[in-house]
């Protein structure tokens, strides 16, 4: 069985993640989201909401498993007996930085590939970090709007969920 391991904050869950994990499924007989524990990061959304987002987004869905973790990326996928790992890239950037992770974690452990997948053209500007920014000006704008400049980066699940 291919086990997959994609991690993130999913801070919170974008339609990039799940276009990435959707296109993941077509390569992997499993799925695990990773949310990692990153201390020097700050949330927004506590790892119960968003692990509430991830459930409502793939409920149905039994070849994803979500659990949370702490340490290593290499170090969790070697307990759950994940051969690879998912990185979505948007953009050369982000290549960039994720081929300097994955080039450590092959030196940490080689048995475990990192696999990146492209962003649709769709879903290359979506990032965490601009839903964030839109919502920490939520209460400069009425419920409608809000919905409304959310509406291209969050599934429906999310968005009713956020707001």
């Amino acid at each position: 069985m291919k086990i997959a391991v994609f991690p993130g904050s999913f801070d919170p869950l974008t339609l990039g993640h799940i276009s990435i994990i959707e296109a993941g499924l077509k390569l992997f007989d499993k799925i695990i989201i990773a949310i990692g524990s990153n201390e020097q990061k700050k949330n927004m959304f506590p790892l119960s909401e968003r692990e509430k987002m991830i459930q409502l987004n793939f409920k149905d869905n039994k070849n994803i498993s979500i659990k949370s973790y702490k340490g290593l990326t290499v170090d969790f996928c070697e307990r759950e007996n994940a051969q690879h790992i998912i990185r979505g890239i948007r953009n050369s950037n982000d290549f960039n930085y994720e081929q300097s992770i994955a080039f450590m974690n092959y030196r940490l452990n080689d048995k475990i590939q990192t696999c990146f997948l492209p962003s649709t053209q769709e879903y290359a500007f979506i990032s965490s970090s601009i839903v964030k920014e839109i919502l920490l000006n939520k209460d400069t704008i009425d419920k409608l709007q809000l919905k409304k400049k959310l509406k291209p980066f969050l599934s429906r699940d999310v968005l009713n969920q956020i707001i």
